[in-house]
């Protein structure tokens, strides 16, 4: 196996052609999960002005002193202050106004009392307040936004680099900004090769079978930030496979992905189609499932040719496509691993295998159950699985209570 590259230097050499994409400005209502290419900067504060944070009433805190269910205090309401609305002149010692939740605090008012802990006294012809008996004191501050108390005029908000979740576009509509500068999301252009597929939905002759990959391929490809870009099916033929590789370079994308057509076959094309319009890197890892993957460009865009079995073309992607695609997107890869007891002996051929468990908690610790048949056209040990049992190079047996890194697939509950 002296031929074949070791994981390390193969994802080594594939991540030395990636970096982060330009930016490019979009409205805030679809920047979800997109990633700031610019740092934000708040124009002014927030909030802009002393607000109530409760339904009540304004008031001097000093006034409220005495105030209990026995001895109210009464103060006559002297204005209204919905949401909105600016106080119509400054509060004066001895005098409440009726303040709605983030209105304006008037002048010469300093705290708020809840509704909750007043009596007051209506007025039956216009609903207006005459008065308002208060029972609890309040301090200065009690249930006031202060201005500024979230966001300083001037202060740096996200940082560049920062994923935008719901917290985050609703601090940059806080802050005004409608269009923020994210990292463009990266196209990728997606197909599949083979006489045997037939598209998804048409009848199956004998012999044909539906292409699977090239929709989970999208599926994996829109999972981690980039837009899926799905060419038709090329046929086995060196013109075929040119043309499918013209209509994809013509969608200008950032990567193209193919699958099947890269092994030793008499009728696997890609390959030779690759060193014409461009050029390999390499095409065999020292892996399984996985062993034939190529990687190079293609009219200068940077080529992955992928396995064509299903679970094969799912595994290279998670190990070499993902981290590739997540740097163009500029979003951390977390790589996420638990170790796990193995609750079955196994045994390996000698490359690096990635095998599918399904992860189970039992005193403390995680073990890892094979999801059954390991074939690589199996693609419903994809669906069981929660990750990839990794097993290194050079060991052919594994006994079962072994610890093995799991490369998880799915978030795992608590």
């Amino acid at each position: 196996m002296v031929d074949l590259l070791s994981v390390e230097e193969a994802l080594a050499r594939v991540l030395a052609h990636f970096t982060s994409l330009p930016s490019e400005e979009i409205a805030l209502s679809s920047a979800l999960g997109r990633v700031l290419a610019r740092f934000i900067t708040a124009p002014a504060d927030i909030p802009p002005f002393d607000n109530s944070a409760v339904d009540g009433f304004a008031v001097s805190a000093a006034d409220t002193a005495t105030s209990s269910d026995s001895a109210p205090t009464r103060l006559p309401v002297v204005m209204d202050i919905p949401a909105g609305a600016t106080p119509s002149r400054p509060l004066r010692p001895g005098e409440a106004a009726r303040i709605m939740t983030g209105a304006p605090m008037p002048e010469g008012a300093n705290a708020a009392v809840m509704v909750e802990h007043t009596l007051t006294a209506w007025q039956p012809t216009d609903n207006a307040l005459d008065s308002v008996l208060i029972v609890r004191p309040v301090k200065a501050g009690d249930n006031v936004r202060q201005r500024g108390e979230d966001v300083r005029a001037g202060q740096t908000v996200l940082e560049a680099g920062t994923r935008l979740r719901a917290a985050e576009i609703g601090l940059l509509a806080s802050v005004g900004c409608a269009r923020p500068a994210v990292v463009r999301q990266p196209r990728v252009a997606i197909l599949s090769t083979g006489d045997e597929l037939v598209e998804v939905g048409d009848p199956l002759a004998p012999g044909k079978i539906h292409d699977s990959n090239r929709y989970a391929l999208a599926a994996l490809v829109a999972t981690y930030g980039g837009i899926p870009l799905l060419i038709p099916t090329a046929r086995d033929t060196l013109d075929d496979v040119r043309m499918r590789f013209r209509q994809a370079l013509e969608q200008q994308p950032d990567l193209i992905l193919s699958s099947a057509g890269v092994s030793v076959g008499a009728y696997d094309v890609v390959r030779t189609v690759i060193e014409e319009m461009g050029a390999v890197d390499f095409w065999r890892i020292n892996m399984r499932p996985g062993k034939p993957l190529a990687f190079g460009q293609i009219g200068g865009v940077p080529f992955f040719g992928l396995p064509g079995n299903p679970v094969s073309a799912m595994v290279t992607f998670e190990v070499f496509v993902r981290p590739a695609l997540l740097r163009l997107a500029h979003l951390p890869d977390p790589n996420r691993t638990v170790q796990a007891e193995l609750a079955d002996d196994l045994t390996s051929d000698g490359r690096r295998s990635y095998l599918r468990v399904r992860l189970t908690r039992q005193e403390n610790r995680w073990r890892a159950h094979l999801t059954g048949n390991q074939s690589s056209g199996v693609l419903t040990s994809m669906v069981k699985a929660d990750g990839l049992l990794i097993v290194p190079e050079n060991i052919t047996q594994v006994q079962a209570g072994t610890i093995l890194p799991v490369r998880l697939l799915k978030d795992l509950p608590e």
